[in-house]
């Protein structure tokens, strides 16, 4: 186990449990993705709140570890080489919890990469198109008397929903039978999209039946209903 006093970031946010991985977050889609990977995986964990109210993603002490600003982040002591290993990007830290624990995602072979095609296919599309529906519909953009930035974001809304759902006929999860970080990097964000944004009307979301399904088999699984509210607000 590294020393992790080295780190800036443990200044501000000390650690009660320095053997333990340190994540720091938001319960936000992307922030929920780690803290639900560590809640069905069991790696011991300390998580920190970053508050977007007091603009913790942008203090000198955040941005040493994320230099891109953005939760999640984390900081194991127990990584590769007896090293401690810092990472940002809520993607590039799924596949490294899984690869670390051995859990939910497949070592090699076919599995393994398909999995990652819909961990990319979150990340790339989903994430990024969810978001700016979420803007032009909830927040500022809402007020725009141009309605075509909205609706654009909507119609790929639609056309990503539909590429799921098709995906999901016959299937129990995104991998076939087995629930994968493909899994917990796309439902938090249907979720959001739903819930959060409301924008379930806007996108006709009772047109999606298989992403319906899966969605509430996802959000009753104990560690999701755990993750989904770590970090605890203040």
């Amino acid at each position: 186990m590294s020393d992790l006093s080295a780190f800036p970031i443990t200044r501000k946010w000390p650690a009660k449990h320095p053997e333990r991985l340190q994540l720091y977050s938001l319960p936000t889609p992307n922030g929920v993705k780690v803290s639900i990977m560590l809640e069905e995986t069991g790696l011991p964990y300390e998580p920190h709140l970053v508050s977007f109210d007091t603009n913790d993603q942008l203090s000198e002490a955040f941005l040493s570890l994320a230099p891109n600003n953005k939760i999640p982040a984390i900081l194991d002591p127990n990584g590769p080489d007896g090293n401690a290993q810092a990472l940002f990007e809520s993607g590039a830290i799924l596949i490294y919890l899984a690869d670390k624990t051995g859990q939910l995602l497949a070592k090699s072979g076919t599995q393994r990469y398909e999995t990652l095609q819909w961990l990319m296919w979150q990340m790339g599309g989903v994430g990024p198109m969810f978001g700016q529906l979420g803007f032009f519909h909830k927040f500022a953009g809402s007020s725009y008397e141009d309605k075509r930035p909205r609706d654009r974001f909507v119609a790929e809304s639609q056309r990503l929903l539909g590429v799921l759902d098709q995906h999901l006929q016959g299937r129990e999860w995104i991998m076939g039978d087995d629930y994968s970080i493909a899994d917990i990097a796309v439902f938090p964000w249907v979720r959001n999209l739903i819930g959060f944004y409301e924008a379930a009307d806007l996108v006709g979301f009772e047109k999606f039946p298989q992403v319906k399904r899966v969605l509430e088999r996802f959000v009753q699984r104990p560690a999701v209903v755990r993750g989904l509210n770590i970090p605890a607000r203040g």
